[in-house]
């Protein structure tokens, strides 16, 4: 007969086994190391959505720090496997992709390396940038300046690249505040929330930021315009409500747990259809778009007026 020693870890191995076979979905996600409070905001807003949804699948969750993708998906992909989800770290999508997995896969980040059973889902730059864009065009907008808080150039430049690739309109950097803007010029504010405020004597209409300018209980200049996630300005999405209910944090951080909500309904529509090609339909995070293996996330925009943060009909 087995010692007690030898049961224990028979029985752990066993566990093991049995955890990995049953799990239709696997979850790769970082639980140390640099992007570890980004993915524990995104498993909180999965795993309440999953809760929330009818349709329930069993998952199990995989650290990814300093682990290789190849080996990752070696080891607990199986023939029950219907779904990844993960990993996030560009580089770790990247490798995933050269792995070339069997199994439907949808990456957390986005990467110039696409293959046709891996979605890559993203809060990138050049969705806000579409975003804006259609702001841009209800406004008539013909020539947009761009003034940058200082030190913080780099920060900002993949936007202003995602801005000067896909529009049409001229972009101009200035140095220092237009005192008035002309009919079909736009301003273009890129810094934090504090800077933001600093800027005295603005134009009523036509001025812009990103959401990351955006603070909760903080000010925001009168009829400034932004586009961003609707699940932080729509209290009906309850299920992101009770993840920040349960773990109260900042809005980068709400922004993930509505990433993840998002994430689950993406996977419910191909764990529910294998087969499904397109798919559209308003989410958390904004109007997502699924052709094929490609995600499009367009956010909705806003702008702040008398009354409060308001929706901006485009």
């Amino acid at each position: 007969m087995l010692d007690n020693k030898n049961k224990i870890i028979s029985l752990c191995l066993l566990s093991s086994v049995f955890t990995a076979v049953q799990a239709d979905v696997l979850v790769i996600l970082p639980e140390s190391g640099p992007m570890a409070r980004a993915a524990s905001s995104i498993k909180q807003g999965l795993d309440s959505a999953y809760q929330s949804s009818d349709y329930k699948v069993p998952i199990q969750y995989i650290d990814s720090n300093q682990k290789q993708m190849s080996a990752l998906l070696k080891q607990y992909v199986n023939k029950k496997t219907q779904l990844v989800i993960g990993p996030l770290a560009r580089q770790d999508v990247e490798a995933l992709v050269k792995a070339k997995p069997k199994v439907r896969v949808l990456a957390l980040n986005e990467t110039t390396s696409q293959i046709q059973n891996v979605w890559q889902y993203s809060l990138s730059k050049r969705d806000d940038a579409l975003a804006l864009q259609q702001l841009f065009a209800k406004d008539k907008i013909q020539e947009l300046l761009v003034l940058r808080q200082q030190g913080t150039e780099a920060e900002h430049e993949l936007m202003l690249m995602s801005l000067l690739g896909q529009s049409n309109v001229p972009v101009q950097i200035i140095e220092d505040r237009p005192k008035k803007l002309s009919k079909n010029q736009g301003l273009l504010l890129l810094g934090n929330n504090e800077w933001l405020n600093q800027q005295t004597q603005l134009p009523k209409s036509k001025v812009y930021t990103l959401a990351n300018a955006i603070e909760a209980n903080k000010p925001l200049p009168q009829g400034i315009q932004f586009c961003d996630a609707p699940a932080l300005y729509d209290v009906g999405w309850s299920d992101v409500v009770r993840a920040y209910e349960k773990n109260p944090v900042d809005m980068p951080y709400q922004r993930l747990m509505a990433f993840g909500g998002d994430t689950w309904h993406i996977a419910k529509q191909y764990l529910q259809d294998p087969k499904v090609k397109s798919v559209e339909f308003q989410g958390r995070t904004g109007l997502i778009k699924i052709n094929e293996n490609n995600i499009q996330r367009i956010p909705h925009c806003y702008q702040r007026s008398k009354k409060g943060i308001v929706p901006v009909v485009i």
